[in-house]
């Protein structure tokens, strides 16, 4: 207390002056959005990938309520994948050769109608070829976790360090996105009507990539034509691209396998539980100093697959398996963000895009394979022996990086 005036009043402590205190160093993450743009790019990135986990839900449900059949509803939206792994590498090639903008916007536009062609076929009870031809339409939707990971590459092309974070932040937005999209498609197509999840996800798709689209500033530039060919001739692409494959057979068979061991609506929140872990695990591989080698991730991953099978075959019990399978996850993204860097050093520069959309496409062909690989196991051996699927896929993609590299790649073969 002091006076002021003849009147007592109340003042703050004395303190003597000393030195200031220093302010805390950012976090990487909080660096990596100081990035000028990187804030706008992103959230329209996230955004148009939203829906990528919505669209095949959506489908199926959609399909399978108006046609009674999931047999139809699985063919027609396998028919999409197996058309997207044809088209997208060559829509990735036009991206890298005339920019993100003037590619994404006219092919996310195709895709957006062949998604509402479908909803009107479905609607109004075309043929059943109309389905296969409207899905099939949507194939020429990009690869926007591509395109995003190739800002950030041109970016922070002289930050190694930074580059890693950014790839562990890509990793863990697309098992956010794949792990909210199908609960969101699930909700609006019961609770609204079963064409609303299909439309929302259309509707997400193209505001996303519109406002992606607009933000030029950090937009990496137009390569030039080159004579080089696909990044399928760089030394040590290919049996990359084979881990990958592999990889993606670990996710497909793992998704399978779970729907039919849970066999009720539990499936959802347990598949989500993996999604998390990979998610939590992918943030946290972003911070570390040093990342481990694309080897030592399929190894963590061979080995924490096998949790799930053990609590299978031992247990039976659905908790028990839900526990392993979000220890399990903790695997999955430091074992892509490792195998996106890899994909990001083997491919020339001015053909990223196509690079990484080439790994995407391994992936998406190693899910499909995994889910039917799955679904035959579960079949003749039951559910819980169909957890040993995920575990061969991952002790061959292991594999596959131990002795499928040509010699021609030594400084990549070093590196994994």
């Amino acid at each position: 207390m002091t006076t002021a005036g003849g009147t007592l009043v109340l003042a703050p402590p004395y303190r003597e002056p000393g030195p200031a205190r220093p302010a805390r160093p950012a976090g990487p993450y909080a660096r990596l959005f100081r990035v000028p743009g990187a804030r706008a790019f992103t959230t329209g990135n996230l955004i148009a990938r939203l829906p990528m986990g919505m669209f095949s839900v959506s489908a199926v449900i959609m399909i399978a309520g108006a046609r009674g059949s999931y047999a139809l509803a699985g063919a027609v939206t396998a028919t999409g994948l197996a058309a997207t792994a044809l088209v997208a590498p060559w829509t990735a090639r036009l991206v890298d050769r005339c920019g993100q903008a003037r590619v994404a916007v006219p092919a996310t536009a195709l895709a957006v109608l062949g998604e509402l062609a479908l909803v009107l076929c479905v609607r109004y009870d075309a043929p059943t070829w109309t389905l296969f031809a409207s899905y099939a339409a949507t194939a020429t939707m990009p690869n926007t976790g591509g395109m995003s990971r190739a800002r950030w590459a041109h970016l922070l092309k002289d930050d190694p360090r930074a580059l890693h974070t950014a790839n562990a932040f890509e990793q863990a937005a697309d098992e956010l996105c794949f792990m909210l999209g199908p609960v969101l498609a699930a909700l609006l197509c019961s609770a609204l009507f079963p064409e609303a999840g299909t439309l929302a996800g259309a509707l997400l798709l193209l505001t996303g990539v519109l406002l992606f689209a607009a933000q030029r500033s950090t937009e990496p530039p137009v390569a030039p034509r080159t004579s080089a060919g696909s990044p399928l001739r760089t030394p040590g692409m290919a049996p990359l691209l084979a881990v990958f494959l592999a990889t993606g057979a670990v996710f497909g068979s793992m998704e399978v396998v779970t729907i039919a061991f849970a066999d009720g609506p539990a499936a959802g929140p347990v598949l989500a539980l993996q999604a998390a872990g990979s998610c939590a695990a992918g943030l946290a591989y972003g911070r570390a100093r040093r990342g481990a080698g694309l080897r030592g991730c399929l190894a963590a991953m061979t080995g924490l697959m096998a949790l799930p099978l053990l609590a299978a075959v031992a247990t039976g019990s659905l908790a028990a398996v839900a526990a392993c399978l979000l220890i399990a996850g903790m695997a999955t993204a430091p074992t892509m963000v490792t195998g996106m860097a890899t994909v990001q050093r083997l491919t020339p520069a001015g053909q990223l895009n196509e690079g990484m959309t080439l790994a995407v496409t391994a992936l998406l062909g190693g899910i499909a394979v995994g889910s039917a690989t799955g679904g035959w196991t579960v079949e003749h051996a039951g559910a819980a022996h169909g957890y040993a699927v995920p575990v061969a896929a991952a002790g061959l993609a292991l594999a596959l990086a131990f002795s499928a590299l040509s010699p021609k790649a030594g400084t990549t073969k070093a590196r994994l």
